[in-house]
């Protein structure tokens, strides 16, 4: 579709032969000589490109701009003009003009400017999609669970996101801590300014300061020029501190500074810099201990510890497994461009059976490593997931059972048979309980009783 631009200027002998080069070059041209006529275009027809004339009869081309950009926020305006001066050009790129020209000029530089407006426009319209669709990915319904322990994190997030708080974010590795620092700051009054993300285990030592507060020209060998840091990098936004336990004693010192009075100076620098800048930190380590055992600083562990929030493991909330399994299959499918599958509930249960110690990070994982081996099978199998997920809480039986020297629980070991042998029912009927309980020779009320004793789950 051709990009359509509209042209006003009441001096024909200059427009004419700007609208003719524009047509032969592909735009779709529509030619007004008043601004009260090109505001009238502009009230029936959207245009991609405005090029006005800044003095006109009657409504100038300063007010035909603003009109025209109140219609169409995102319309690309170039001012063109024979009587120059550094203060109107200045004027009219705050008021939002894309480009200024000054009369005379060839018509390939109009077409250039409007080229180079049309690709600002483009490269804008793409970052705002970009960040609407990291503000969908982090709204809160996109951190899974309905367990007591999740609805609790979900609560203080929506307390807390709006605010300027610092927020202390604790919980084992895999647990989702930058997913909630994201949903905090994609849901905060700082959404379109930057988040940056800085783990302190993953920076060498001798190298974290410079990154967190940057370096002047000279400030060491090989500094030939100067660095801002990650406290620069998220003025106006949030910057979150992955891993802040391992930090080191002498960086921690400087970083209470800072978090207290919001400024600091560049390595090797003079210059007081102030920033406004959200902190949001985030640790797997024990961090009260590590202040027990003089790792941490008390001063700064209370400092970062305002809003605490607390992720629980996914062996803590087991019943949230169903929802992430489907959810992450759902996303995984979706991602590698294939039809949905779907899993048995025998094999769900034994996913609920294993202890997830990588927590969703390794579920995720293991869902991929799924979903990717499964070929164009929709039904999963237990042989498409990595081996150590089902080693515990197996519904096949060994066909040899050896007596270990030191013994071992017959009742146990009755359990998991009986565990295993009624997982295998409700898989080989498709969850039918009056099938698997004539496949078991029992009951079907008798069969319902194993299966609420073994806690084994029902719902797909």
């Amino acid at each position: 579709m051709r990009q359509s631009v509209l042209v006003c200027d009441d001096d024909e002998l200059v427009a004419g032969p700007l609208v003719d080069w524009l047509e032969h070059h592909g735009y779709q041209v529509q030619y007004e000589s008043s601004g009260e006529s090109a505001l009238g275009r502009l009230g029936e027809t959207a245009y991609d490109v405005l090029v006005t004339d800044l003095r006109l009869p009657g409504v100038d081309g300063l007010a035909v701009m603003r009109e025209a950009l109140a219609l169409y926020p995102e319309l690309a305006v170039i001012l063109i003009t024979g009587f120059a001066s550094v203060e109107t050009a200045v004027q009219a790129i705050k008021l939002g003009a894309a480009d200024y020209l000054t009369k005379p000029f060839k018509p390939v530089q109009l077409s250039l400017a409007i080229e180079k407006a049309l690709r600002h426009r483009g490269l804008a319209e793409e970052n705002r999609s970009l960040r609407r669709q990291l503000e969908e990915r982090y709204q809160f319904d996109n951190i899974v669970g309905r367990s007591e322990a999740m609805r609790r994190v979900y609560s203080r997030i929506e307390t807390v996101a709006p605010t300027d708080s610092t927020v202390l974010i604790t919980g084992e590795s895999g647990t989702g801590k930058e997913l909630v620092a994201k949903s905090i700051h994609y849901n905060s009054r700082r959404k379109d300014f930057p988040l940056v993300c800085v783990n302190c285990g993953a920076i060498p030592e001798t190298l974290i300061e410079d990154e967190l507060f940057g370096h002047v020209r000279g400030a060491f060998t090989g500094a030939d020029r100067p660095r801002p840091g990650h406290f620069e990098q998220a003025d106006r936004g949030t910057l979150l501190l992955d891993e802040i336990g391992t930090l080191p004693l002498h960086l921690q010192v400087k970083l209470l500074r800072v978090l207290q009075e919001r400024r600091f100076q560049r390595l090797g620098g003079t210059e007081t810099i102030e920033v406004d800048v959200r902190i949001l930190a985030a640790t797997s380590a024990d961090l009260a201990a590590a202040v027990r055992e003089h790792r941490f600083r008390e001063d700064l562990f209370y400092r970062l510890n305002v809003i605490p929030i607390q992720l629980p493991s996914l062996r803590q909330r087991s019943g949230d497994i169903p929802l992430l399994v489907h959810h992450f299959l759902s996303k995984l499918c979706s991602r590698q461009k294939k039809a949905d599958k779907r899993i048995s509930q025998a094999l769900l249960q034994e996913l609920m059976n294993y202890d997830w110690p990588g927590n969703v990070r390794e579920m995720e994982n293991s869902i991929e490593h799924a979903v990717t081996l499964s070929g164009d099978r929709v039904l999963l199998e237990p042989e498409d997931f990595p081996a150590r997920v089902l080693r515990r809480g197996s519904a096949r039986l060994s066909g040899d059972i050896e007596l270990p020297e030191d013994g071992l629980s017959l009742n146990e070991l009755i359990g998991k048979i009986e565990r295993g042998l009624i997982l295998m029912s409700l898989e080989r009927t498709g969850g039918n309980k009056k099938r698997a309980a004539e496949l078991l020779g029992l009951k079907r009320t008798t069969l319902l009783e194993k299966i609420k004793k073994n806690q084994i789950a029902l719902s797909g």
